[in-house]
């Protein structure tokens, strides 16, 4: 099956400016993934009960009067309008940001790390998805110039009900896990916003190829080199059986995605561009200025396009807050969020 975008139009609109070149991030991914837990699923709560039907009330018809006949017309009410189409919203995203913002800095280990996953498995839940924890181990080493310890961390992999991962399917992740000496709001609080964005609107409007979400642990870098990067993504890429892995046609990552006016678009050089061009048509369609970073492998697209899977990313203008304790809700733009979620939605929705 080749996915091909649908030529159908979304609004909106956004003004562009030059994007930041991207900060220098130390080089992507294969790694060390330790004993590790398999996929478990999380518990689901009980099915409400279904309220029984009200009894009908009594005849009011008068002594004498006959029923009308049982073939008479009766009256139909009016065909109810479609609703509307389901549209992004941008300060929704915002206040998750900030939510996420205060849980502190999230590194893979840690309890903020797992108390803010608690979160966001909770709101992939609300909308309908069935969450599973896919464990994984990661070594001690230096983040961003701060000792870590070595621990246990876990992916969050969201599918609707009925997902078989050996049919056609794309997958579309954002890490939540930041380096130890910063918050997150950009990264990646935003991208994880746009993911539960992307999640509420899937579910109210299922695209026609399915999609799994996934929201990853130790992205950040535990030291130099590839094997010291992406940890989650790469644990996850590394455990798919081959049908599975065949049957995923296209990645997307959502990394940085909250500051600035244009939204960069990039991949790392393997997949052909075949993605990255995906998406820049869909900005098109979508309104939205972008700017193409060219080769990126900073982010979890790179595992993916190391296997040979199709993959791009969406993020990593540069500002000043970067790996810092300054990485706040005072850079992101609530417009800079919609702009990205209309870009990701308008590829997803019209994927076929």
């Amino acid at each position: 099956m080749t996915l091909v975008a649908a030529t159908g139009c979304s609004t909106g609109s956004g003004g562009a400016q030059p994007a930041a070149t991207p900060p220098s991030v130390p080089a992507s991914a294969s790694a060390e993934a330790g004993a590790s837990a398999e996929l478990t699923a999380a518990p689901t709560d009980s099915p409400s009960d279904t309220p029984s039907a009200p009894t009908a009330p009594p005849s009011t018809a008068s002594p004498g009067v006959s029923p009308a006949p049982t073939g008479s017309p009766s009256l139909t009410a009016p065909p109810s309008a479609p609703p509307a189409p389901a549209r992004v919203a941008p300060d929704a995203m915002f206040a998750t940001v900030q939510r996420l913002q205060s849980f502190g800095p999230r590194e893979a280990t840690g309890g903020a790390f797992r108390r803010a996953a608690a979160y966001v498995q909770g709101r992939l839940e609300d909308d309908g998805w069935q969450v599973a924890r896919q464990g994984l181990s990661v070594p001690a080493g230096v983040s961003w110039g701060v000792p870590v310890d070595a621990g246990e961390t876990f992916n969050l992999v969201a599918t609707r009900p009925g997902f078989d991962p050996e049919q056609p399917h794309v997958v579309v992740g954002a890490h939540l896990d930041t380096v130890p000496q910063s918050p997150g709001a950009e990264d990646n609080g935003s991208g994880v916003a746009v993911l539960l964005e992307l999640a509420r609107l899937a579910a109210a409007e299922p695209p026609a190829v399915p999609v799994m979400l996934v929201v990853y642990g130790a992205e950040e870098p535990r030291g130099p080199g590839d094997s010291r990067h992406h940890y989650g993504s790469r644990v996850q890429v590394d455990r798919m059986p081959a049908a599975q892995r065949d049957a995923v046609r296209a990645m997307l990552a959502l990394d940085r995605v909250g500051v600035g006016s244009v939204v960069p678009v990039c991949d790392g050089g393997l997949a052909g561009g075949v993605v990255a061009r995906q998406l820049l048509r869909a900005a098109e369609r979508a309104d939205v200025p972008t700017t193409s970073c060219g080769q990126n492998r900073s982010s979890d697209h790179w595992s993916f396009e190391k296997a040979d899977i199709p993959a791009a990313r969406l993020g990593s203008t540069s500002w000043a807050g970067y790996h810092s304790a300054d990485d706040t809700t005072r850079y992101i733009r609530a417009g800079q969020l919609g702009r990205s979620a209309r870009i990701a939605w308008e590829w997803l929705s019209g994927l076929r």
